[in-house]
């Protein structure tokens, strides 16, 4: 059925960070454990014995033990980016990889999804969304371990680029702890007993489709419309991802149609994400995901000067002065998958998803989902929706449960034909 079975609770491989010559971290029981590189080994606390990788065992006998890791940078090229010292369990090994210092967190993947639901989101959020997180956060993680996607080379010509930006380059490690993958920040965000008890209640649970574990990706707000997994990564069609209108079914046009999505994206029309409730939307978001609002609909104004220098600074090309932004192909949910840049002395077609969000911001837009409008100052981009739009929809899922909805029927809601099973059991 599975290229592995599961007789206990697997144990993930989860990379925290390089560091270039030396890292600190400091435990719980006030000591210090230093790593440093000596040419391709490292050393550990000043001793002069060189090794090829150094284990920190973990203690899971002692409830209270943690290791810090100072300067982890979270939020990695997005608008939320900064440091934070960052506080785990586990064992952990250091090794030299890529002429740096890898640190990588040894955990149990029940343990591990305790940090993701409190990291990803609000550990304060309906019950019935933690219970649905843990499951797809459990399955994405075990789909990552399995290795079931093929991946496939990005196509890159003089005149187009299709690119995207998945975890197969995580060739040491099963995931990263940032956004990238899951964002995983060990025991910093505080873990409320909601959050113990929705694990609990699904220990094991994951979404299977056609005998495989689900690919389950999730971002924070579809706007109102999700997207195919292929035209956010490589070309490969999931069953269990096709588009969801998130509230009524069949609710919107054909979003792949120009006019159809410029219509959508400058309305605002019913739909689960479509939230202003400030106080629910305060028990979804952490701190720094609730500094912003406009999750559902947003505006962004570049002046010309603006957009060409962003574009040259994040393209490491020269395009001139940008004169047009032209969408040439959208998904379902109205992201652009293939957009025309056309500079006075460049122009190039650019995808995917992220590739356009990277490449139009000084960090990332918030969505593909958006609109071009120009005048004589600049260029007006009108948007819809926070993230890939692929799989459930964080504020759109918390907003089921809030209405009633249970774990199961957000799961049934946003992946099609999936279905629960019990992969493991306590030991």
């Amino acid at each position: 059925m599975y290229s592995r079975f599961f007789d206990r609770q697997p144990i993930m491989m989860v990379g925290l960070g390089s560091y270039d010559k030396e890292v600190t971290l400091k435990t719980s029981d006030g000591c210090d454990f230093i790593v440093r590189r000596e040419g391709n080994k490292v050393v550990k606390n000043n001793e002069d014995q060189e090794y090829d990788g150094i284990y920190l065992k973990d203690h899971d006998d002692d409830e209270n033990y943690y290791v810090e890791v100072p300067d982890m940078e979270i939020g990695i090229g997005f608008h939320w980016s900064r440091k934070e010292n960052q506080r785990f369990k586990g064992g952990f090994m250091f090794r030299c990889v890529d002429g740096k210092i890898l640190l990588v967190n040894y955990i149990p993947i029940e343990l591990y999804l305790h940090s993701v639901i409190s990291s990803e989101m609000n550990a304060n959020c309906p019950k019935e969304l933690l219970k649905a997180h843990a499951v797809i956060s459990r399955s994405w993680a075990l789909n990552r371990m399995e290795k079931f996607p093929s991946y496939q080379t990005p196509y890159v010509s003089d005149y187009e680029i299709s690119t995207w930006y998945d975890n197969e380059t995580h060739k040491d490690f099963d995931v990263c702890a940032d956004d990238h993958c899951q964002r995983y920040q060990g025991v910093t965000r505080a873990i409320n007993p909601n959050v113990k008890a929705a694990i609990a209640e699904t220990f094991g649970e994951v979404l299977v489709y056609d005998e495989k574990i689900c690919d389950a990706r999730f971002s924070k707000c579809c706007g109102g419309a999700s997207e195919l997994f292929e035209n956010c990564w490589q070309n490969k069609h999931y069953e269990y991802l096709e588009k969801v209108d998130d509230f009524d079914e069949n609710f919107t046009d054909d979003l792949t149609v120009e006019e159809n999505a410029v219509k959508f994206i400058k309305s605002s029309p019913k739909a689960y994400c479509n939230t202003s409730d400030k106080k629910l939307l305060s028990t979804i978001l952490n701190s720094y995901d609730n500094e912003y609002s406009d999750f559902y609909r947003w505006k962004v104004f570049y002046t010309f000067e603006e957009i060409s220098q962003i574009i040259k600074e994040k393209s490491g090309d020269d395009y001139g002065k940008i004169i047009d932004l032209i969408p040439l192909t959208r998904g379902v949910s109205g992201r652009i998958v293939r957009l025309k840049i056309v500079g006075e002395k460049k122009t190039r077609i650019v995808g995917k998803e992220l590739e356009i969000r990277r490449l139009l911001s000084k960090s990332h837009l918030y969505s593909s989902a958006f609109t071009v409008e120009k005048d004589e100052k600049g260029f007006t981009l009108y948007g819809a929706g926070w993230g890939h739009g692929v799989g459930l929809c964080q504020i759109g899922a918390a907003v089921m449960a809030e209405e009633g909805k249970s774990y199961k029927e957000i799961l049934a809601h946003y992946y099609k034909g999936a279905r629960l099973e019990k992969l493991y059991y306590e030991n």
